[in-house]
């Protein structure tokens, strides 16, 4: 394995970061089986077939649909709020749970795939053997190897970030060379052409979609040419004897061919009209391939690799004093994993750096941040649209990007927030009745689309969820935390506040429900993320009143605004107001079970094990463990029943989130444990044998299960590995001074007694490389960006320390 001519041109690059390849004994069948690679706009789905390859094709881009900022759908929808509320004051939920539905918009369009480069091998006689598979995510390569009739067969493939494209290397030491066709298609409305060495489809999606589960027996797509994202793909052959014949490309006889594929989309912003007001897709598309096909196959992977690894090689990560690769194919592994009693550092490893390869590949593109499924999507009518789903899934995707030292992946997100913010601000008014700030649902995409979704006939459980922009907000104080980068906190503050001004006019007194003892702020109406109660009469209801998920999200959006505005020396009067909210806002209640109660009154859920834990949401990712009435260890202790309550058998992303949830409360066995369930291998979808394997988990690939496929579990499980070996706080007083604390080893797990990780980033601008043995630290470098003082927990010990501006080298007796 791994004999080809790529790695004498890479050897310069090459730095040990632990176990770092995927790898297979024979091609993929299903997606969930395919190796993925992408350079954050455009994506190729890979399956190393030895007859026929196919490389399917995304770019993050394409969308259905049009510019939606400066419509409002429902502009009176808000004068229902009065009678929602007034129907929970009178105990009538189930009309609560009517009304809602006229506080509904439309639903957000369908991410598109598009198209599939295929490759056909037109020699397939002969005896084939040495088959091999594998994707290097130290160098962001996917390899595919064979031998036929003794003779090798190479082919390598990258997407290329600084130069704009697929490469696909193809070589053969045949004496009669290589005999293939390539041919483009496409699910979406297009066009082919074949001319000289070049491959070219052009096409548009639907200028409007539902998604899958909206009218199933109807159409889901209308088309007109003169509307829509329209989008070109081109393919140019570098080989011996190539010939255009009719659709396709045909090689005759050459031992080396490079293929380099461009796409270019007319997106061109989320307000404007993609057809009059649109990218010229055709002339980028062009002038790409012209570039990219200019440069020599070596130069093209050298800068791909020097690109990627720039960021990939921060962070270091290997369990054991000696840790070795595992030799065994990636699904053989995760099938052996399934026993309790294996221990497999290399791929517990692999699956941590597997994230953060996935977040770079997918997450560069201004504006437009990773979706539902990252970038990779084959699917017209994807499951969720493959939107963005603001109540956990688009939020848990960027939660290693800090911690896993990516914070350029981040930038995605937070352009787009300013997006957000403007449709947002419309959002407020018409369906709420609010005036100041904005607010973002349940759902977005990549028109920016803020409002509740559900055409008055979605389900209030999951359609009317309001805190979107409350919760996504929080990541542009998590980031200057980790940055202290103030130029970005002063460009950022506006859709922060303006999270945090939405949230202050929202919130209603108890008092103005009618509910008797101490006077307190609270949402109404409030729902708790796809989640339903059974109230003491056994309604099964979505809305409520006071819901603690909105509380939590709340008091986490209020104090990041309210730290932000004392960093910057801003909004006297904002900060006064925030104060007093913050100090009014409904403390946790603790219910009959000692868990922390996610409904207003100490209801059941009908769903015990549901996968949503929003309640919790001030554990992790937040870091509200205080209320002004319960005490810290109460808070701590009641999130804890909270889980134990839920189980261990939910989806792959709430695994991951359950991950980090309990490396917050410090409890390593069951952060472990949790871990482990996030790597239960799931059979591919369309797989249907006797052996199949569903559920939440990790598919052959290593991508995650919800399932089907959502990336976000495997984000998810990323942060989770670093919360259970680090753990920082970074928090400003009155007067804007920093206080700052970090928690060395909070949740290790036994089996990771021994183990180094170097380039992690804490809170507070400091990158953190440690070595721990008997599970106690031994080796302790701090990286600070400024001189800082810090609160270091470590090895059972707390010591104040100084740190100096650039690296520290600290004791660790």
């Amino acid at each position: 394995m791994k004999k080809i001519l790529f790695s004498a041109l890479t050897t310069c690059f090459v730095t040990v970061t632990g176990a770092q390849t995927l790898h297979y004994d024979r091609p993929a069948d299903y997606f969930e089986e395919a190796l993925v690679i992408g350079n954050g706009t455009m994506g190729g789905i890979v399956y190393g077939g030895t007859r026929v390859d196919k490389i399917s094709l995304n770019d993050i881009t394409l969308w259905t649909g049009e510019p939606c900022n400066m419509k409002v759908m429902t502009p009176e929808a808000h004068k229902a709020i009065p009678d929602i509320r007034e129907a929970l004051r009178q105990g009538d939920y189930k009309k609560a749970d009517l009304l809602q539905r006229k506080v509904q918009g439309h639903y957000t369009q369908n991410y598109q795939p598009l198209g599939q480069l295929q490759i056909a091998y037109l020699d397939t006689l002969g005896i084939q053997s040495d088959y091999s598979r594998w994707l290097d995510i130290g160098n962001a390569t996917a390899h595919t190897e064979w031998k036929r009739d003794g003779h090798d067969y190479s082919v390598t493939y990258f997407v290329t970030h600084p130069d704009s494209g697929l490469i696909v290397h193809i070589t053969t030491d045949s004496p009669q060379g290589l005999h293939l066709r390539l041919s483009l298609t496409s699910q979406l409305r297009h066009e082919l052409q074949a001319e000289g060495t070049v491959l070219r489809a052009d096409g548009y999606t639907a200028y409007t979609s539902l998604p899958n589960y909206v009218q199933r027996d109807k159409e889901h797509f209308f088309y007109d040419p003169q509307r829509g994202i329209h989008f070109r793909t081109a393919v140019k052959v570098k080989a011996d004897n190539v010939k255009a014949d009719h659709a396709s490309l045909v090689i005759d006889g050459s031992r080396e061919a490079t293929l380099y594929v461009v796409s270019s989309t007319s997106f061109n912003g989320y307000d404007k009209d993609p057809v009059s007001e649109g990218k010229p897709y055709k002339v980028i598309a062009d002038q790409r391939l012209h570039r990219l096909s200019a440069a020599s196959y070596a130069d093209l992977l050298s800068r791909h690799v020097a690109d990627y690894q720039q960021i990939y090689n921060r962070v270091r990560f290997t369990l054991g004093k000696q840790m070795t690769e595992d030799s065994r194919p990636t699904d053989v592994q995760l099938l052996d994993y399934l026993d309790e009693q294996r221990f497999n550092p290399s791929l517990e490893t692999l699956y941590f750096q597997y994230a953060r390869y996935l977040l770079i590949s997918c997450s560069r593109t201004p504006n437009v941040p990773a979706n539902l499924q990252g970038l990779w999507n084959e699917k017209i009518l994807p499951p969720w649209s493959s939107n963005y789903t603001s109540n956990i899934n688009l939020q848990e995707n960027y939660w290693p990007a800090e911690t896993a030292a990516m914070p350029e992946m981040h930038q995605s997100l937070f352009s787009f927030m300013k997006e957000l913010q403007g449709s947002g601000e419309l959002t407020a008014k018409a369906y709420y009745g609010v005036q100041r700030g904005w607010c973002l649902a349940h759902n977005t995409d990549i028109w920016a689309m803020t409002c509740p979704v559900g055409l008055q006939s979605g389900d209030p459980s999951w359609a009317n969820w309001n805190m979107g922009g409350a919760w996504v907000s929080t990541h542009i104080w998590e980031h200057y935390a980790f940055s202290l980068d103030r130029n970005f906190l002063s460009e950022y503050y506006p859709v922060l506040r303006g999270a945090a001004e939405f949230c202050m006019d929202w919130l209603i007194s108890t008092r103005d429900m009618g509910i008797d003892g101490p006077e307190y702020l609270i949402t109404a109406p409030a729902t708790s993320p796809e989640n339903i109660y059974v109230n003491d009469a056994g309604y099964q209801g979505r809305t409520c009143y006071g819901g603690f998920a909105d509380i939590a999200i709340i008091r986490e959006c209020l104090a990041d605004a309210l730290q932000a505005a004392r960093v910057l020396d801003t909004d006297t009067d904002f900060q006064q107001q925030a104060q007093q909210v913050l100090a009014r806002l409904q403390p946790y209640k603790i219910g009959k079970k000692g868990n922390l109660q996610e409904w207003f009154y100490d209801w059941d859920d009908k769903d015990p094990h549901h996968r949503h834990q929003s309640h919790l949401f001030g554990i992790y990712p937040g870091h509200q463990t205080h209320d002004g009435v319960n005490s810290r260890d109460d808070i701590l202790q009641a999130a804890a029943k909270t889980l134990e309550l839920k189980g261990d058998k939910t989806t792959g992303w709430s695994t991951g989130w359950r991950v980090n949830l309990y490396a917050r409360l410090h409890d390593a066995a069951n952060a472990y444990h949790l871990y482990r369930k996030l790597l239960s291998y799931v059979s591919p979808d369309g797989y249907n044998g006797p052996d199949a394997r569903r559920g939440g988990g990790t598919y052959p690939n290593l991508l995650d299960a919800h399932s089907p496929f959502q990336i976000d579990g495997n984000f998810g499980g990323c942060a989770g590995v670093i919360e259970m070996l680090m753990q920082s706080d970074y928090t400003v007083d009155s007067k804007g001074q920093p206080e700052l604390s970090l928690d060395l080893l909070p949740a290790l797990p036994a089996n990771w007694r021994d183990g180094h990780i170097a380039g992690i980033c804490a809170r507070g601008g400091l990158t953190i490389d440690m070595t721990w043995t008997d599970a106690r630290v031994s080796a302790l470098r701090i990286e600070a960006k400024r001189p800082c003082r810090l609160l270091l927990a470590m090895n059972g010990q707390q010591h104040h320390i100084s740190l100096k501006k650039g690296i520290n080298t600290i004791s660790t007796k």
